[in-house]
C-alpha cells in the first residue's frame, strides 16, 4: 500500500520533519559562516556547472550533427511532402536548399541512432546511484565523463567505418560514461550544499543543461558548415577535447566531501558540517528500500521526472529537424535559433531559483507549496507551447517566440521537482535521482523514436503537430500528478533520530528541551537535529 504525503509526514508543525528552518537556523550557525566571497562549495558548485554543460553538450551534438551527415536528397526519392511545402517561399531569407551529407538515413533510423546514447546512459543511473552512497561519487563522476569525452573522438571513424551499427555502439559507450553524472552530482550536492542553499545552487548546477545546448547547437551548426575534417566530425573532435580537459581538471580539483578537502577553510567547512545537521554520521544505514517503495511524494517526482524528459528530449533532439524540415532555416541558422530556448530556460532557471529560495525562508510558503508552485510554471508553460505552436502554421517568427517563451519557462522544473530529492531524503538523494533519472530518461528516449516514425519522411505540419500534442498531454498529465500527490518534507524514513543512537548523557537534555513542542523524538525537524548538533556538542561529520 502506498504512503501518501500526509502520511508519511504529519502536516502539523509540532510533528512533521521540515528541511530546514532558515530563519532558526541563521540565528544559531551564524558564527559559523564563513566569510569568503567565493567559498570552496561555490567552487565545486561551479565544477558541477562545467559537468553538467559538458555532459548536454555530448548529448545534443549530435542533433545538430545528423542533420549535416545525412544526405536529404538521396532519402526524399520516391517519397512526397519531403519538405512542407504548404509555407510560401517568399520571404525565407535562410532557406536551406542543398547541404547534404553521406548518409542515407531514413527518419525512423536517425531517430533509433539519437536514442542509442540514452540506452547506455539509462542502465548505468540505478547502479551508480547505488555506488555513489556506498564508494563515494566524485570518482564515478569525474572517470565516468572521461570516457564519454574520449569516445567522442570516435564517433567520425565510427559513423564511416562501422555504419549505423557502429555508431549506435560508440554513441551507446558515451552514454555509459554519462551515466553517473546525475545520480552524482545530486549525491556530492547533498554532501556539499547548506539546506538553506539549495534551491539556488541546485539551479545553478542543472542549468549547466541549458548553458551546455546554448553552447553546443549553435557552434555544432557552424563546426558543420565550416569546420575542419569535413564539418561535422569536427563537432566530436572539439567538444571530446574540451571533455576531457574538464574532467582531468575536476579529478584533480574536486574532493568527495567538506571533511575530505585539504585546503578548505575551516569555518565553511563547520558551516556547512553543521547546517546539514550530522546526517553523515560514521553508521551509514542502509537504503530504505521498501519504505521508498511505499512513498508516494517520491512517486510524483518520477512521474515529473519522467514527463520532463519526455518533452525535453522531444524538443531537444528534433527541434533542429523541425526547423529545417518544416521552418526551413540553414544549418548555421538552425544551430543558433535552435538553442534560443534553452538560453532563456537558463537565464529563467537562476532567476526563479532565487524567488524559489525566497518563498520559502520569507516563511509565506511551505517547501511544498514552494515546490509545487514552481513546478507548475515549469512543466505546464512548455506543454501549453507545445500546443499553441503546433498551431501557428508558417509564422517562423511567431513559432519561435512561443517556443523560446515555453522552453524558457521549463526552467522552473530544476527549483521544482528536479531538487525534490533532497528534500525528502538528503542522505539518500542520489539514490532516488538514480531511480528517478533512468525511468525518466526510458521515457525520454522514447521521444525521438516516436517522432521519427510519427514523421517517417513524412515531415508535415500535421504530423508534426501530432508530436507536438503528444508531448504536450505528458508534460501536463505529469505535472497534475505531482501536484496532488508531491511533498517538499523530509520523509521519516531519512530521520538520523531512527538509526543515530547517542550513549552519552550529555546529548539527552539538548534533545529533550528541543522537543517540547510536543513532537516525538524520531520527528525531530531538520534545524532540531542541528541544534542538538551544536548543544550537544556532537562531533561534525560530512554528509
Amino acid at each position: 500500500m502506498l504512503i501518501s504525503s500526509e502520511q508519511c509526514n504529519n502536516r502539523s508543525r509540532g510533528a512533521h520533519v521540515l528541511v530546514w528552518d532558515q530563519s532558526r537556523l541563521s540565528d544559531i550557525f551564524e558564527d559559523t559562516k564563513p566569510q569568503r566571497c567565493f567559498s570552496t562549495r561555490y567552487f565545486v558548485t561551479f565544477m558541477l556547472f562545467l559537468g553538467m554543460a559538458n555532459a548536454y553538450v555530448m548529448r545534443t551534438n549530435m542533433s545538430v550533427a545528423i542533420v549535416a551527415m545525412v544526405n536529404h536528397t538521396a532519402i526524399s526519392s520516391g517519397n512526397e511532402d519531403v519538405v512542407d511545402d504548404e509555407c510560401p517561399h517568399q520571404n525565407l531569407t535562410v532557406v536551406e536548399n542543398g547541404q547534404d551529407g553521406s548518409f542515407a538515413w531514413s527518419s525512423s533510423l536517425q531517430g533509433y541512432i539519437l536514442s542509442s546514447f540514452f540506452y547506455g546512459y539509462v542502465i548505468t543511473q540505478i547502479p551508480f546511484g547505488i555506488l555513489a552512497k556506498k564508494y563515494g561519487a566524485m570518482n564515478f563522476l569525474g572517470w565516468g565523463m572521461l570516457l564519454n569525452s574520449v569516445f567522442a573522438f570516435l564517433v567520425p571513424v565510427a559513423a564511416y567505418e562501422g555504419g549505423v551499427y557502429g555508431l549506435c555502439a560508440i554513441r551507446f559507450i558515451q552514454g555509459l560514461g554519462e551515466g553517473p553524472i546525475v545520480p552524482c552530482t545530486h549525491a556530492l550536492l547533498a554532501k556539499w550544499i547548506p539546506p538553506n542553499e539549495r534551491s539556488r545552487m541546485g539551479a545553478a548546477v542543472y542549468a549547466g543543461a541549458q548553458f551546455g545546448t546554448i553552447i553546443s547547437m549553435p557552434l555544432s551548426g557552424l563546426l558543420a558548415e565550416y569546420g575542419f575534417a569535413g564539418g561535422w566530425p569536427s563537432i566530436f573532435y572539439v567538444f571530446g577535447a574540451v571533455g576531457t580537459v574538464w574532467s582531468i581538471a575536476f579529478l584533480w580539483l574536486v574532493y568527495e566531501d567538506p571533511s575530505s578537502h585539504p585546503r578548505i577553510d575551516e569555518r565553511e567547512k563547520k558551516y556547512i558540517n553543521t547546517s546539514l545537521w550530522g546526517t553523515g554520521d560514521q553508521k551509514v544505514p542502509a537504503i530504505p528500500f521498501k519504505s521508498i517503495a511505499k512513498c508516494l511524494p517520491f512517486y510524483a517526482i518520477l512521474l515529473a521526472h519522467m514527463g520532463h524528459n519526455y518533452g525535453y528530449e522531444t524538443l531537444m533532439t528534433e527541434l533542429p529537424t523541425y526547423m529545417k524540415q518544416v521552418l526551413r532555416f540553414s544549418l548555421k541558422a538552425n544551430g543558433l535559433l535552435s538553442s534560443l530556448p534553452y538560453l532563456a530556460m537558463w537565464l529563467f532557471s537562476m532567476f526563479i531559483s532565487v524567488i524559489a529560495d525566497w518563498m520559502i525562508t520569507s516563511n509565506r510558503f511551505t517547501h511544498t507549496s514552494t515546490r509545487k508552485i514552481i513546478n507548475s510554471i515549469g512543466q505546464y508553460c512548455p506543454g501549453i507551447a507545445l500546443i499553441l505552436a503546433s498551431y501557428t502554421g508558417c509564422d517562423r517568427a511567431l513559432t519561435l517566440a512561443i517556443l523560446t517563451v515555453g522552453v524558457g519557462l521549463n526552467g522552473g522544473i530544476y527549483s521544482g521537482f528536479k531538487i525534490n530529492h533532497l528534500d525528502l531524503s538528503p542522505r539518500f538523494a542520489g539514490f532516488l535521482m538514480a531511480i528517478t533519472n533512468c525511468l525518466a530518461n526510458l521515457a525520454g528516449l522514447l521521444a525521438p523514436i516516436a517522432a521519427g516514425n510519427l514523421i517517417n519522411n513524412k515531415p508535415t505540419m500535421g504530423q508534426w503537430q501530432i508530436v507536438f500534442f503528444i508531448a504536450a498531454f505528458v508534460y501536463i498529465f505529469c505535472a497534475t500528478f505531482y501536484n496532488i500527490f508531491g511533498s517538499g518534507e523530509r520523509q521519516w524514513w531519512d530521520n538520523p533520530a531512527n538509526d543515530v543512537k547517542e550513549p552519552a548523557a550529555s546529548v539527552m537534555p539538548a534533545t529533550t528541551t528541543l522537543t517540547t513542542n510536543g513532537a516525538h523524538p524520531r520527528f525531530l525537524t531538520g534545524v532540531d537535529n542541528g541544534l542538538a548538533a551544536a548543544t550537544g556538542n556532537i562531533r561534525e561529520t560530512g554528509q
